[in-house]
């Protein structure tokens, strides 16, 4: 396919003040976002997308998981869509571009390819995935999942939230429950946009991240169950402790994690301790191992050794010990002629780029089940993100976009 001529650009102050106008929907307290899935504001942020989407003169469908595909149509009846997009949905204390960037850049595609009056072949289609963070209705990418059948519609209807709320329950509440079938789309490609929540791309001085491949995942959620018992008079030969089970449990996923250097990461985020008093010794602590690696055997291996020394370590202390894999997906290899597309995009542009491995999990991973999937990377300020501070600039987030538009019509095949 002939590449998009050098001179396309999109509008980077339209793309940076509809960042800003969405940002204003679930506001953090310390200057990012509280938009978790299926709340009030996700809500409030799909109807204000879907506005977004009308003006641009795209159709509007929702799955049955709320998955929003918003359509281009393309001069080919019969032409697979390529698929663009990411998720509005944040963490508790997110920042306002993870995800977003991803689902505004790909609206920005279209809103230039409209101004300069652009037709392709296949149709573009701008995605917003239903809970991509899994920070309120784990397992993450759960939308993404039930369409690449990695997950039943059932099961994900089923999952709760920290207050007992189903996913099917407030999906309803809110209104975002589609008709159409999860997984009936069919994609002739899917690209995302993301920034790289790593510090690589800033330390390196480059604009874009070309991502090769995204590591693999175990999400391991432990249950320890002691005894409920007085901190003070209750003699230390006589305690079963959940927390200190944990605390060595946390220690030592540090130590398999360092063991399997290079290319192996794992840490304990969220820990939650019953009845979680000052001066009780907890009955029960529930807490979630985050273990990844782009190298399948070595992602496994952790997970075994993970589980064998805390068993180890809960017999010694006489504490119950319980644990389901919540999330999981192996390490993706994203499609190299979309990797290729991407790559030659930004030479064409004359933006400086690299390679990464993709070191978090992202709808891609799921899509790349069904489809020629890949995606690219901006740089953040410090590499922080899944936090209120989290940074980048409007320079990063335009030239990322750019490289998008030529990459998508690249796939799409421009007609005129």
């Amino acid at each position: 396919m002939p590449a998009p001529a050098e001179n396309l650009r999109i509008d980077p102050a339209r793309l940076w003040d509809s960042l800003m106008e969405m940002a204003k929907i679930g506001p953090g307290i310390a200057g990012g976002n509280n938009r978790q899935t299926l709340t009030d504001a996700d809500a409030e942020g799909r109807a204000l997308f879907a506005r977004w989407c009308e003006a641009a003169g795209l159709t509007l469908g929702v799955d049955e998981m709320g998955t929003m595909f918003a359509a281009r149509p393309g001069t080919d009846p019969g032409a697979l869509p390529v698929y663009v997009g990411s998720h509005l949905d944040t963490q508790p204390t997110g920042g306002k571009y993870d995800g977003v960037l991803g689902v505004l850049g790909a609206l920005e595609v279209v809103r230039t390819m409209n101004d300069l009056g652009i037709q392709t072949r296949h149709p573009v289609v701008v995605t917003n995935w239903t809970n991509e963070e899994g920070a309120r209705f784990a397992p993450a990418m759960l939308a993404s999942g039930v369409f690449a059948g990695v997950h039943s519609l059932d099961y994900a209807y089923g999952r709760r939230d920290p207050e007992g709320k189903s996913f099917g329950e407030e999906l309803v509440r809110i209104g975002w429950k589609g008709d159409e079938p999860v997984g009936a789309r069919k994609m002739h490609a899917y690209y995302e946009l993301h920034i790289e929540q790593g510090p690589i791309l800033e330390a390196e001085g480059r604009d874009i991240g070309v991502v090769t491949h995204c590591q693999g995942l175990w999400w391991l959620e432990f249950t320890l169950t002691g005894r409920a018992a007085h901190t003070g008079s209750t003699p230390m030969g006589l305690r079963v402790n959940a927390g200190l089970a944990m605390a060595r449990i946390l220690e030592m996923v540090q130590r398999v994690a360092m063991d399997a250097q290079p290319g192996a990461v794992g840490g304990v985020g969220q820990v939650q301790f019953s009845p979680n008093s000052r001066n009780v010794l907890p009955g029960s602590v529930v807490f979630t191992v985050d273990i990844r690696s782009p190298d399948q055997a070595k992602l496994d291996a952790m997970r075994a050794d993970i589980e064998a020394g805390a068993a180890t370590i809960c017999k010694a202390l006489g504490v119950g010990m319980e644990v389901e894999a919540v999330g999981h997906f192996d390490p993706v290899t994203f499609a190299p002629e979309l990797v290729e597309a991407v790559r030659g995009a930004a030479e064409r542009l004359g933006y400086s780029h690299m390679d990464l491995i993709s070191g978090a999990g992202h709808d891609a991973c799921w899509a790349a089940r069904v489809a020629p999937a890949t995606m690219v990377m901006c740089p953040c300020v410090g590499g922080l993100s899944h936090n209120e501070a989290e940074e980048i600039s409007q320079d990063w987030a335009a030239k990322a976009t750019d490289v998008l538009l030529h990459a998508v019509l690249e796939t799409a095949d421009v007609v005129t």
